[in-house]
């Protein structure tokens, strides 16, 4: 026993061991619950839910017209602004612009939702939690849109999405714990994939993105070889794999190319199967959206549709993405940005997606999954309340709203409060720092612990801020 070397470091015991890293991969499969866990991240805090579903808004939805009703606009519409215009990203702003759609109660709560949203009104008012009291240190899209994923307004860290999958593992080795589906027509928001970014975390936990209408939702998924070769062919890249890393000490980032290379070959039939919709009843499709008029509703439909299912297939982080504003659009990477136009682009977005989030938010709940499953809509700021040109309006990251269903949320509560004309926040200023520390709380984590060493400095997704919504959880 005095001859064996003693092991310098966690690694080097791992690599020592009878078994190292492929039982580290076999308790993956055995779908350890801390398979990929980080060490810590887990408190005593009782975990309220296990999956999140990201809809994203991409360009800037107007709350003005959507979730924070302001009579005063309509009252003094066409006139001056009382107070100071602050510059935000153009300067061709105009006059008071009242919001042209009535807002109703809707369910026990009374929540006020605009007339964009008739089916969260009608069928999910009482399960959302709306904040109307975000704010943004950017007003522009692609750092808006980085910031809103990452905490960051520049690319190279990670993503909430990859956060979450880091902190917590996988609950199913045969998909990623993180994936983004896109549509056809679906351009990438301003910023790229680098939202979507692992950054400098295993390169495992970044999202994989599901074009889902296309032939092959991820390139190359179909196997063009006999499963026995390309069986073979993976064992022996992982032993060339496990060779250079014993030599050059990468363990990370060899750990990370054997994962993502298993992860793959298992892929190979199980997106296939999560993509096969034949099994889904008539019902629950016209539930979602599948035979409306619209092929934006329809499309958004399929996607919200297979959100569901990567739920009950144990994915953790999931996101959603917008379609141009009308068939034929153009890739429309920000397709709420009404700079113009304001009334009809605003309805196009929401005849996409209302019908298919409501149908999400009943299917969930029908299925017992809504109180495990954490859904976010919200997207990188809101609109002035004065018009910009004739009838569109400008980016305002001084307020603006978002909302939380599902996953440990208190439905039919509104968070934070703006001004009589939706500029500023009045009342409990928050930022997207916030909502990733609750998210993170209500999955069980403590955002302060869940951390990462780079570039000299223990780095988290909430920076050094970050508070829970307390008032929204149930």
């Amino acid at each position: 026993m005095t001859n064996l070397p003693l092991p310098r470091s966690r690694r080097d015991l791992l690599r020592n061991a009878s078994t190292g890293f492929g039982l580290m991969a076999l308790s993956a499969l055995l779908g350890s619950p801390a398979a990929g866990a980080t060490p810590g991240a887990r408190t005593n805090l009782r975990p309220r839910a296990r999956h999140v579903i990201f809809c994203y808004m991409s360009g800037g939805v107007s709350h003005l017209d959507t979730f924070d009703p302001k009579p005063k606009l309509r009252e003094l519409h066409g006139r001056p602004m009382p107070v100071k215009v602050e510059r935000t990203q153009f300067n061709n702003n105009g006059n008071i612009f009242g919001s042209p759609f009535d807002f109703a109660p809707g369910g026990k709560s009374g929540l006020p939702v605009s007339d964009l949203f008739p089916h969260l009104r009608q069928h999910c008012a009482d399960d959302l939690a709306v904040v109307r009291s975000m704010t943004s240190p950017v007003n522009e899209h692609a750092q808006g849109n980085l910031f809103f994923h990452t905490g960051f307004p520049f690319i190279g860290h990670p993503s909430a999405g990859a956060w979450t999958c880091y902190g917590l593992g996988s609950e199913n080795a045969n998909l990623p714990g993180y994936v983004v589906l896109k549509s056809g027509e679906a351009g990438t928001p301003h910023g790229g994939v680098g939202q979507w970014s692992s950054g400098f975390l295993p390169a495992q936990h970044q999202a994989s993105v599901f074009k889902i209408d296309a032939s092959d939702p991820v390139p190359n998924i179909r196997p063009r070889e006999q499963d026995v070769t390309q069986r073979a062919r993976l064992d022996f890249i992982r032993a060339i794999d496990r060779q250079f890393a014993a030599a050059t000490r990468a363990d990370d980032a060899i750990e990370a190319a054997i994962r993502n290379h298993e992860t793959a070959y298992r892929m190979q039939s199980a997106v296939p199967e999560l993509c096969d919709l034949r099994g889904e009843t008539e019902a629950t499709k016209r539930l979602y959206g599948f035979e409306a008029r619209n092929p934006m509703t329809r499309a958004y439909a399929r996607q919200a549709l297979l959100a569901r299912r990567l739920v009950e297939r144990g994915v953790r982080f999931i996101e959603l993405t917008c379609l141009p504003q009308k068939p034929g659009g153009d890739q429309a990477p920000n397709p709420w940005d009404q700079h113009g136009g304001l009334e009809s682009g605003h309805r196009n977005m929401s005849e996409q997606v209302d019908q298919p989030i409501a149908g999400l938010l009943v299917d969930l709940k029908q299925r017992g999954l809504l109180n495990e499953t954490l859904v976010i809509w919200a997207g990188e700021f809101g609109r002035t309340p004065f018009s910009q040109g004739s009838n569109g309006r400008d980016h305002n990251p001084f307020a603006f709203s978002i909302w939380l269903a599902g996953g440990g949320t208190k439905g039919g509560t509104i968070y934070g409060e703006t001004d009589e004309f939706g500029y500023h926040v009045v009342d409990r200023k928050t930022s997207v720092f916030d909502l990733w520390a609750t998210t993170l709380h209500l999955l069980g984590v403590d955002h302060e612990k869940l951390t990462y060493r780079y570039a000299g400095r223990d780095v988290r997704l909430t920076d050094v801020h970050g508070e829970v919504w307390q008032d929204l959880i149930a």
